[in-house]
């Protein structure tokens, strides 16, 4: 019966990541938020809902960093700045980096 419930929930749950990465790509698409050299988003235009998004992702970052951070018996900054390295090296063509202070369309 466990087993069943888990089975019925892990869709919904799934489901529900999802829909905050659909957000988080018109965020993007939109020249809304970007990402930063520290592992985080940043908001680059106010609009309803970008302050709740980014602070959700944010804070799921964080907590997954400092799970990393802990692992490998290193320093939370090293991850932050580990991970703003790869996520700016992978951002898409068009939208938006923090570099030296400035939004930079990429």
């Amino acid at each position: 019966m466990k087993l069943l419930k888990t089975l019925f929930i892990l869709p919904l749950i799934l489901l529900a990541f999802s829909a905050a990465a659909i957000e988080l790509d018109q965020a993007k698409d939109q020249g809304l938020v970007g990402e930063q050299t520290d592992g985080y988003l940043g908001i680059i235009k106010e609009a309803q809902g970008v302050q709740e998004l980014v602070q959700e992702i944010n804070a799921k970052r964080k907590s997954k960093y400092e799970q990393l951070a802990r692992q490998n018996n290193i320093k939370l900054e090293q991850v932050e700045a580990l991970a703003g390295k790869k996520a700016i090296e992978k951002t898409q063509a068009g939208h938006y980096v923090l570099l030296s202070g400035s939004w930079v369309k990429k």
